[in-house]
């Protein structure tokens, strides 16, 4: 049986970075924990950034394609 893929969303995955930063900004980790925390913070990081640049990437082609339909109307 194969893993399902893990949907990606972005209020989800910017209220666990949120998380995972009040949890070290509390400075009671160990080093390997905090070093855990921290690369979880920039794969959260990463993720929160992609799907910002897909949803700006789909709002700049809807756009586009209103002009164009809008200047083709004249």
């Amino acid at each position: 049986m194969s893993k399902k893929t893990k949907k990606i969303n972005y209020e989800t995955s910017v209220s666990d970075l949120e998380a995972t930063i009040t949890k070290m900004e509390q400075g009671d980790m160990s080093l390997e924990d905090a070093l855990q925390s921290f690369e979880e913070g920039i794969r959260l990081s990463r993720e929160c950034q992609q799907l910002l640049a897909e949803a700006e990437q789909r709002v700049t082609l809807l756009t586009a394609d209103g002009e164009e339909d809008f200047l083709s109307d004249d």
